[in-house]
């Protein structure tokens, strides 16, 4: 079958294309200005790209379009794909008609730290022989592939609640046939398609509802947000985990770097400890909630503690990019308050009184329209200096969210003044954080590359 992908070099719709290809198909794709890196690792599978909508890609005819959530109405391929009566699809249904419908499917939602504890759960699985199918919205710094078919019933997914396409406004996940959900938060966020906490609560509610009566719901004890999801109606299994809370409990080590984990069973307890380099608590939740998933797949507690304390890290999570004489420049995904303070709070336990200089892209649709600005002022609050880059208009939003917050700051419009102010401070005892959801217009390559010439 000739599979055809609008919007292909997204991180999901580029994981789908690998997929299909492993599958057998045919598979071509486009999307505005091709870009890497996951435009480079498509054409290393063989998988052709075209640059732009031009309609004259869908002839000849393929047998379907996979059409990417970006894509809307009046986009040339839509109207003529439309117009043309060409099948078409949705990534996510495509995902769980064709490959997930009859795996076992372990699934990772939340607001925060989706991709990181997808990325634990494969890499327990894959290290104990479950050579477990996955889809990932990052790239592990173990491996460069964010999807695989694996040879297992298995298949470990991140579940985004973000819409499917233009036609179909349900969560992706409900396409995804979960046996078991991983709930690690659930905070307003995509106010681009969401009203409010409400109406996200909704589409987690529908997702509870798809999950069999011998599935299996794993989430924070004590979480009120969640909590009032399950209390809509649950029919499966409930397990939940927390600090010294829940029937999975986890207690800090001695150092910051490890925690253990016990359950309490019938049998007696099970308990593992994790030694890792990650830092940060909502790292701990995120690895407690992958050692309890991986469990569903029969990996002991000992065991997938074992694994998990020598798992690498996913890139652009706090991935370290430079290190000389005491300073550090790290990478992170962070764009919303909460995951902006979790990162920040774990890196001052990492690195005690040393500086920190937390530079903000606020790319995300949320970020853009204000609706956190009363909480991103205090979310900094673990910072010494913040580096906001954006334009005047959402500047101004910037101005009032930081009118409550105690720590200094600048805002920026243009990215070579930006480089310049980050180099201001490259001195030992400092570390440098990247945040964004997006490219940053190559910020991080450019300093790099200023730091190591």
């Amino acid at each position: 079958m000739h599979i055809h992908m609008l919007g292909i070099c997204g991180t999901f719709m580029a994981s789908i294309a690998r997929l299909a290809k492993q599958l057998g198909h045919d598979v071509t794709g486009s999307d505005f200005e091709v870009y890497p890196p996951m435009s480079t690792q498509l054409q290393e599978i063989g998988i052709n790209l075209i640059d732009g909508y031009n309609p004259k890609q869908l002839k000849p005819r393929p047998d379907l379009v996979i059409v990417g959530n970006a894509l809307s109405r009046g986009n040339p391929c839509i109207e003529h794909m439309l117009d043309n009566r060409i099948p078409y699809i949705s990534g996510p249904q495509w995902l769980g008609d064709n490959i997930l419908f009859d795996r076992n499917v372990l699934s990772i939602s939340g607001t925060h730290g989706k991709t990181s504890t997808t990325a634990m759960l494969t890499f327990i699985l894959h290290s104990a022989g479950l050579r477990s199918g996955y889809l990932i919205g990052g790239v592990p710094i173990a491996s460069s592939c964010t999807a695989d078919l694996g040879e297992s019933e298995f298949f470990v997914v991140e579940a985004d609640e973000y819409d499917s396409a233009f036609f179909d406004k349900r969560s992706k996940f409900l396409h995804y046939h979960s046996n078991t959900l991983v709930i690690n938060n659930i905070e307003f966020d995509h106010a681009d398609i969401f009203r409010d906490l409400e109406s996200i609560k909704t589409q987690f509610h529908h997702l509870v509802r798809t999950l069999p009566k011998s599935g299996t719901v794993i989430f924070p004890a004590g979480d009120e947000v969640i909590q009032s999801v399950l209390d809509l109606g649950c029919w499966s299994n409930q397990s939940s985990f927390g600090h010294l809370a829940g029937e999975w409990q986890f207690q800090m080590g001695d150092r910051n770097s490890q925690f253990e984990i016990i359950r309490e069973t019938l049998d007696g307890a099970q308990q593992g400890t994790v030694d890792w380099s990650l830092s940060g608590r909502h790292n701990v939740y995120n690895g407690v909630a992958a050692v309890m998933a991986a469990n569903q797949a029969g990996i002991s507690v000992q065991h997938g503690c074992e694994i998990l304390s020598r798992f690498p890290g996913v890139k652009r999570r706090m991935e370290m990019l430079y290190s000389k004489d005491d300073f550090f420049l790290y990478d992170d995904f962070a764009h919303h308050p909460t995951a902006i303070e979790t990162t920040l709070v774990g890196l001052r336990q990492k690195v005690g009184k040393a500086r920190i200089i937390a530079v903000i892209e606020p790319r995300s649709a949320s970020m853009r329209l204000g609706v956190h600005n009363n909480s991103l002022g205090q979310s900094l609050a673990s910072a010494d200096h913040v580096l906001w880059f954006c334009d005047n208009i959402i500047g101004e939003g910037i101005h009032r969210a930081m009118d409550c917050s105690e720590v200094s700051y600048d805002v920026i419009d243009k990215i070579d003044l930006l480089v310049n102010r980050c180099l201001d401070f490259v001195k030992s005892g400092t570390c440098i954080v990247i945040m964004s959801n997006g490219g940053f217009q190559g910020l991080q390559a450019k300093l790099v590359g200023c730091l190591t010439t």
